[in-house]
């Protein structure tokens, strides 16, 4: 095992430990700053973050595939000859199975994509190692709770039916899973936390979050501009279906690699909430103060 893990770290270092040997700084961050922050902790742990991201999509990539190859196989059903028919209900019964396993996967992971790189921020920004086996243990220790958190999320969103009350409440408890992570806490206490923290700085957080957003889908149609121009040149090469389903696929993993800027985003701005209510920075600097020094 010391062996492996040797070999390991020496082909890929940053998938043994990415994260700096010291915490963040703390300080209040305006919102060009948190910006800034945002894209250079990215670079920083970009093979981290972007391969937690990507690996964690595979499910959703193959499933979003599957979908286009079993609308063209239909659509080619349809517009053949009559005998094939017979065997159309047991392709429609296959694919409906189909649908429902990796519906069924793709929500299992949703705790793991949402979590996993909150966790890696979180530790990154309090100065600890991080590695994926942290990762995924520290995201499995609160995964119950990172469920129920999206899926009471989308309940709302589904309950409600009125947009602006769900905004409302959903950037009150933006900083819910940070909040989990840094504090050690459960799902309802975090929710009560995340409330008090964003309470009288909520258009601050719904600005910077919309501002991130916008960011977030300019670079996600910028990639997947790319991907409709490879399946254009794929066409030439293969078939038409084959074409649309690695595109569908490979546009859902490419997608995911812009995901973390929003997770990244969301733990900086936890963080700018405690500093400006708690004055965090100071304390982190009081405790920097007393510590004791190296030897030199």
């Amino acid at each position: 095992m010391r062996t492996h893990s040797s070999a390991i770290s020496r082909v890929a270092p940053q998938l043994i430990e990415v994260s700096a040997t010291v915490p963040l700084r703390l300080r209040p961050l305006e919102i060009g700053d948190l910006l800034d922050e945002t894209f250079r902790m990215y670079r920083r742990h970009f093979l981290l973050f972007a391969g937690l991201s990507a690996i964690l999509s595979i499910p959703e990539a193959a499933l979003s595939g599957f979908s286009y190859y079993a609308l063209f196989s239909d659509f080619l059903q349809r517009a053949g000859p009559s005998s094939l028919s017979s065997t159309s209900g047991l392709l429609e019964a296959g694919t409906v199975v189909l649908y429902l396993v990796g519906g069924l996967i793709t929500l299992a992971l949703v705790p793991l994509f949402y979590g996993a790189v909150t966790y890696a921020a979180c530790e990154s920004a309090i100065g600890r190692p991080v590695t994926p086996s942290s990762v995924l243990s520290g995201v499995l220790r609160r995964y119950f709770p990172l469920m129920g958190y999206w899926l009471l999320i989308g309940l709302m969103l589904v309950a409600f039916c009125l947009i602006p009350l769900w905004i409302w409440i959903w950037v009150s408890w933006a900083v819910v899973i940070p909040v989990m992570f840094i504090e050690n806490v459960g799902l309802g206490a975090a929710m009560g936390r995340s409330w008090r923290l964003v309470q009288g700085r909520w258009w601050r957080t719904f600005f910077t979050l919309f501002l991130m957003f916008v960011i977030w889908f300019i670079a996600r149609t910028a990639l997947r501009a790319f991907i409709v121009l490879a399946q254009s040149l794929l066409q030439l090469v293969i078939p038409t279906v084959a074409a649309l389903w690695i595109a569908a696929a490979t546009s859902v993993i490419v997608g995911s690699l812009v995901n973390p800027l929003l997770q990244i985003a969301i733990v900086l701005i936890y963080l700018d909430l405690r500093v400006r209510r708690e004055a965090l920075d100071l304390f982190q600097l009081a405790q920097r103060v007393t510590s004791p020094q190296p030897a030199q």
